[in-house]
């Protein structure tokens, strides 16, 4: 009977060690991994072709992670969540187009920027009532939840005099605009641009980016954080300078989103 406890005792403390090292960036197996999220339905950042994960964010994010060994586990849920897991220390960063704000820097750390977005309004293409964006007063439009354009819309609309509504995830509020629910929808200029000629949507945009934004990977401010931040910032430079950050921008963007 002794024999038993004390042979339960050792097989339970080695399950314990196993688990701390699967969760501390390590694999059962020894391998390095790298726990990332994604939406998986945010084109052309992190989206689905069939079963594949893909998206200008997702190789970014896969190239560094091959050349500095690691394996990643990916991680798909709304934005929020990503953000809300990401601080709970359930992932070890979100490549999602994650824009760099004062509100972030001060739960988070940054890499280098590998992309900039600015943030536009669009509308249906047969509206002929919203030109500019003083068109909008006493309108509605649709946004992401937690996204950062929600935040940067405000702090445009100080009077509040625009309704803004907000969805879990960027199909729902993109279609609300498509069919006439709300006025117009709001995203980062150069995902509309992308969003609208690969599906023929029927939207323009309107006004010119009420602002611009970094878009960087965060990383936890912890002794691992720290040590990954600093990893990244090494490859996203070998990136920028062979070139491969430019290839990537211009597979999904069709044009230079890095600068």
């Amino acid at each position: 009977m002794i024999m038993k406890k004390f042979l339960g005792i050792m097989i339970a403390g080695m399950l314990l060690v196993v688990l701390a090292a699967c969760g501390n960036g390590t694999s059962s197996s020894g391998e390095k991994v790298l726990r990332v999220g994604a939406t998986g339905q945010s084109f052309p950042n992190s989206f689905k072709e069939g079963d594949k994960l893909v998206g200008y964010d997702v190789e970014v994010l896969e190239a560094v992670a091959k050349n500095l060994g690691y394996k990643v586990e990916w991680t798909l849920t709304d934005f929020s969540g990503l953000m809300g897991q990401l601080e709970a220390g359930k992932l070890d960063t979100v490549a999602n187009n994650v824009a760099v704000t004062d509100e972030r820097k001060k739960v988070y750390n940054f890499t280098d920027k590998y992309s900039v977005l600015g943030t536009q309004v669009a509308v249906r293409a047969d509206n002929n009532q919203i030109n500019t964006l003083d068109d909008l007063k006493g309108k509605t439009i649709s946004a992401v939840l937690g996204s950062n354009n929600v935040k940067n819309f405000k702090a445009w609309d100080t009077k509040g005099e625009v309704t803004l509504k907000t969805y879990e995830t960027r199909e729902s509020a993109m279609n609300e605009a498509i069919t006439g629910k709300v006025d117009g929808y709001i995203n980062a200029s150069t995902t509309l641009l992308a969003e609208i000629a690969k599906g023929k949507l029927p939207l323009k945009l309107v006004g010119d980016p009420i602002s611009h934004d970094d878009v960087s990977f965060p990383f936890a401010r912890t002794e691992q954080g720290e040590k990954l931040l600093k990893e990244f910032n090494t490859e996203l430079q070998k990136l920028r300078d062979d070139g491969t950050l430019l290839k990537i921008s211009k597979k999904y963007y069709g044009e230079d989103v890095t600068q």
